[in-house]
């Protein structure tokens, strides 16, 4: 529910209102140090005249402790300004961080398939940081320029109001030359980002696929590829940043040309004894630092504009309110639980220790809202205890069954899991009714143990035991704290998938889903398998997706796909009986087993 605080994340002006006690910090800071900084010099002055005019120790030192003084005060005023400068700005960047991250993981399954993996982790990582950075610099330089170069104008105006006026006069040409190159740095920066994100792009998948390219002895080819790419961005940054940072100093020439006109005309008052010597070397200080931070004004224009570019790229990903302090990207299912209490549902109904029902009625899926659908009008049930098959010809459809049942992806029809529509569960609540293992083992670069419990808390040794993997344990040094290696590559093949089916099977959910587990299995590990989960998991609905039918006379019924909307339905028996298919499949299949037997 959303309170009167809540911020939407979109809307850069909310990150400063929601930031209060560190924008008020900062107003009050940043005003007393940049109005204080003129001091700075006023009292320089006064000391070399104190000096110069020979007075009396003690007055000199009271002028001399009371500069010290005033120099402290300042330092300790930009320490405090620049500290709560920084909690915003890492206030910020948390928030954007977190809002991006969650909108991502709960993006529409196959939105997020169409998205590329280096531009999301540019966009996640660089750019909120060019965007902070230039929400930072400008909140820094509202202060250091804008109040500052007022109070400096004005000090320069009241010891003479001739020699400020003409001396500043190149001043406003360095920042409307800044603000003219605006265009172009615009230009060259979108270029910029957009080959970063290419590169991102390219290292990730050149990480990923290592050892294939090394196989197929595509290294060097790629090698010189990354290389042409990183040439490329070289070209690019120098030109999106070329600008902003070499025109530096030609800002600061133009507004510094004023300094002649200072010597020139404030010196003549010097010697005629109109200004003493501490007040022409304060009206010199504080007329450098004046144009020094005008120069840096002019670079301003510039970092807000990269920040704008950076702004741009992250704000689809900024939906929703301002994440707060607390862990995100949970999901809410309170919305959804008042819902099935208005429907006199029992919160047992949901509950991952309940015994399973599925129930799946004039089922059709496709990818996106224009595709054609892959599978139209199926229906089937199963409860608890019962192994249901899926099988079929290359193509006909298995996987997209099984990832439709998983609910993460938009689907027609009807699919009641424990007398509920599945697209009514929240994501938190379908998690805990719903596992799956898919064609890939998804393995992370981590322990065996930490690739099964995926966060959650448990022993791994009985589910480890179900698929089969305590012998290949045992001559592990390290046993389920054995690091697998980056997808697993430290296993081989059958390792790495029984460790998949493992986490699919720990937790015992209602419903188990799994699409052709057994792909790098052997026949006799595969039935041994099928003997544990029949004996072990007798609270649990298992769906097994596969084309290899050796186990398929041990599952309670069977759903053979045969493309579209054509289905067959039955037991093992009655297919072979009925189904010239299905028969046809399961003996070809049989007779190559036997053969192997043999062999």
């Amino acid at each position: 529910m959303k309170t009167k605080q809540a911020h939407r994340a979109d809307r850069v002006l909310n990150y400063w209102k929601r930031e209060k006690f560190a924008i008020v910090c900062i107003v009050f800071f940043g005003l007393s140090f940049n109005i204080s900084m003129v001091l700075g010099p006023v009292w320089q002055g006064k000391l070399i005249d104190a000096i110069a005019s020979v007075k009396p120790f003690a007055a000199v030192a009271i002028t001399a402790l009371s500069f010290i003084a005033i120099i402290v005060m300042i330092q300790v005023l930009r320490y405090f300004k620049r500290f709560y400068i920084r909690i915003f700005s890492n206030s910020t960047s948390l928030a954007m961080r977190r809002s991006i991250y969650r909108n991502i993981i709960n993006k529409d399954a196959l939105a997020l398939e169409g998205e590329n993996v280096g531009n999301l982790m540019t966009r996640a990582i660089s750019d909120v940081d060019l965007c902070v950075e230039g929400m930072r610099k400008f909140t820094t330089e509202l202060f250091d320029t804008g109040v500052l170069l007022g109070t400096y104008l004005v000090t320069l105006l009241i010891y003479d109001v001739g020699i400020t006026l003409v001396s500043i006069i190149l001043i406003p040409l360095a920042m409307l030359l800044a603000q003219k190159l605006k265009t172009v740095i615009y230009r060259y920066t979108i270029a910029w980002r957009k080959k970063n994100s290419e590169i991102a792009d390219l290292t990730w998948t050149n990480l990923e696929h290592s050892m294939l390219y090394r196989i197929r002895g595509l290294e060097a080819d790629n090698a010189r590829r990354y290389g042409v790419e990183l040439e490329d961005l070289r070209k690019k940054a120098v030109l999106a940043s070329i600008l902003e940072n070499s025109m530096q100093p030609v800002y600061n020439v133009i507004a510094m040309l004023g300094v002649f006109v200072v010597i020139v005309f404030g010196g003549e008052k010097a010697v005629s004894g109109i200004w003493t010597v501490g007040q022409f070397s304060a009206y010199i200080t504080i007329f450098v630092a004046t144009a020094f931070k005008a120069s840096k004004a002019s670079t301003l224009f510039n970092s807000v504009q990269k920040s704008q570019i950076s702004w741009k790229r992250i704000k689809p990903y900024l939906e929703g309110e301002i994440p707060g302090a607390g862990p995100d990207g949970e999901s809410d299912c309170s919305g959804k639980r008042e819902v099935v209490k208005a429907h006199g549902q029992a919160a047992s109904d949901v509950s991952p220790s309940a015994a399973a029902s599925l129930l799946v009625k004039a089922l059709s899926f496709r990818y996106g809202d224009t595709g054609d659908k892959i599978i139209e009008n199926i229906g089937f049930s199963g409860r608890a205890g019962e192994i249901i098959g899926v099988t079929g010809s290359v193509a006909c459809g298995k996987s997209t069954l099984a990832l439709a049942l998983t609910g993460v992806y938009p689907y027609g029809g009807s699919i009641i899991v424990n007398g509920r529509e599945l697209r009514d569960f929240c994501p938190d609540e379908r998690a805990g009714l719903i596992s799956w293992m898919g064609h890939h083992s998804d393995l992370l670069s981590d322990s065996i143990r930490n690739n099964i419990l995926l966060g959650e808390k448990g022993d791994v040794m009985d589910v480890l035991n179900d698929v089969c993997f305590l012998p290949d344990l045992e001559s592990m040094e390290k046993g389920v704290e054995t690091r697998v290696g980056s997808n697993g590559v430290r296993l081989s093949g059958g390792q790495q998938s029984r460790i998949a089916l493992a986490r699919a099977l720990f937790g015992k959910k209602s419903i188990i889903i799994l699409d052709d587990p057994f792909s790098a299995v052997d026949v006799k590990t595969e039935k041994k398998i099928i003997e544990n989960i029949k004996a072990h998991y007798k609270q649990s609905l298992i769906l097994l997706v596969s084309h290899r039918l050796t186990v398929f006379p041990d599952t309670d019924r069977i759903v053979l796909l045969q493309g579209g909307s054509s289905a067959e339905y039955g037991t093992h028996t009655g297919l072979m009986k009925d189904s010239s298919l299905y028969k046809r499949i399961f003996s070809l299949q049989r007779a190559g087993n036997g053969a192997i037997d043999e062999a």
